[in-house]
């Protein structure tokens, strides 16, 4: 009885999956999530919002639909499998508005969507990968119920710079590359010497022609990394093109 999860509402479930051969794969006596955040697989992101209060639904799950054709080391799912889920809906509320979290509970549920969004990046689904990945950096600048001490301050500017990278990285997939140059330059920001946004940001200038610009993000990312082929590689590239000009 009552009505449907509406968008934005979050809801608990209990859920247990099973393989083919009757596995028994998952099992939460109460799980938490929004649908549409990208954090459960997306046979519960579909299927829950259909279920009323109460309500015991099973939902046979084609592979596209649980884990993907990679299948999942944790839980242990096989290649291309489908999933049978046994879903209880228990309760449905209000979307929590951005709640005050003790520092360690903020790294933690940072940490776990930036994992989701690797998840979804794993099995080419880069626009949920994206969505995760501005959930978790939600997350780690939410508001916290004190002050951080050094060491989860130093966590948390660690997670976000990573978060930013692999916005950068979900950006480049779905072809915005305005979009993950302003990622590069958030993360160069918080971690002027991060090697990966050094890089990433002087591929994409380069892209853009911006030479000089970029010559002088690659050479710094090479003083950090000496030994990396591929920023060698990106400046004979720059050299090259820039000779040819001046040839012209």
């Amino acid at each position: 009885g009552g009505p449907r999860p509406l968008p934005g509402q979050e809801v608990s479930v209990k859920v247990l999956g099973a393989l083919e051969d009757g596995g028994l794969v998952e099992r939460d006596p109460r799980l938490i999530f929004v649908p549409g955040y990208g954090d459960v697989v997306q046979a519960l992101e579909l299927g829950v919002p259909t279920m009323q209060p109460g309500e015991v639904s099973f939902f046979l799950a084609a592979f596209p639909y649980a884990y993907g054709r990679p299948g999942s080391r944790e839980p242990d799912v096989p290649p291309d499998a489908p999933l049978l889920f046994e879903v209880t809906l228990l309760e449905v509320r209000d979307g929590p508005d951005p709640q005050p979290l003790p520092a360690a509970a903020r790294l933690r549920l940072g940490s776990q969507r930036r994992e989701r969004g690797n998840f979804h990046f794993a099995r080419g689904d880069f626009a949920a990968a994206l969505r995760s990945y501005r959930l978790s950096l939600r997350a780690l600048d939410g508001p916290a119920t004190a002050p951080p001490g050094p060491e989860e301050e130093e966590e948390r500017r660690e997670q976000r710079v990573k978060c930013l990278n692999n916005c950068a990285a979900a950006e480049l997939k779905l072809g915005r590359a305005e979009e993950a140059l302003a990622a590069c330059e958030a993360a160069l920001r918080i971690s002027p010497d991060n090697g990966r946004a050094l890089l990433r940001r002087g591929q994409l200038l380069a892209e853009q022609g911006r030479d000089a610009e970029a010559a002088l993000v690659l050479r710094r990312a090479l003083e950090l990394d000496p030994a990396s082929k591929v920023i060698h590689t990106e400046l004979s590239r720059l050299a090259k093109r820039q000779s040819n000009l001046s040839n012209t």
